[in-house]
């Protein structure tokens, strides 16, 4: 946990897609943020997170839905959403962080 706690604490934008192996909708992720990490490269980082395999950060975050997207900067979550989110919705919300 705590380097995952290093890792949120930097100044640069972490996306983090907490998803599940059984989760369909899940599985539209990886493109979709592939995309996010051609467009904006190294000003983001991103991160999927299993949430059965990393059940501590789940319940910490309370994660309830998946996929759930949260953004971090500094420590502190600017963004959270649950749900299959496009592209360029996601990279509008990290643009202010960047």
């Amino acid at each position: 946990m705590s380097k995952f706690t290093d890792i949120i604490n930097g100044d640069k934008p972490v996306l983090i897609d907490f998803s599940a192996e059984w989760c369909a909708p899940c599985r539209m992720m990886p493109p979709i943020l592939k995309d996010v990490k051609k467009q904006l490269g190294d000003k983001v980082r991103i991160l999927k997170i299993d949430v059965d395999r990393n059940p501590a950060i789940s319940q910490q975050y309370q994660i309830r839905n998946v996929p759930t997207l949260m953004i971090f900067k500094n420590g502190q979550v600017v963004f959270r959403q649950a749900g299959v989110i496009p592209a360029q919705q996601i990279i509008q919300v990290l643009q202010p962080h960047i």
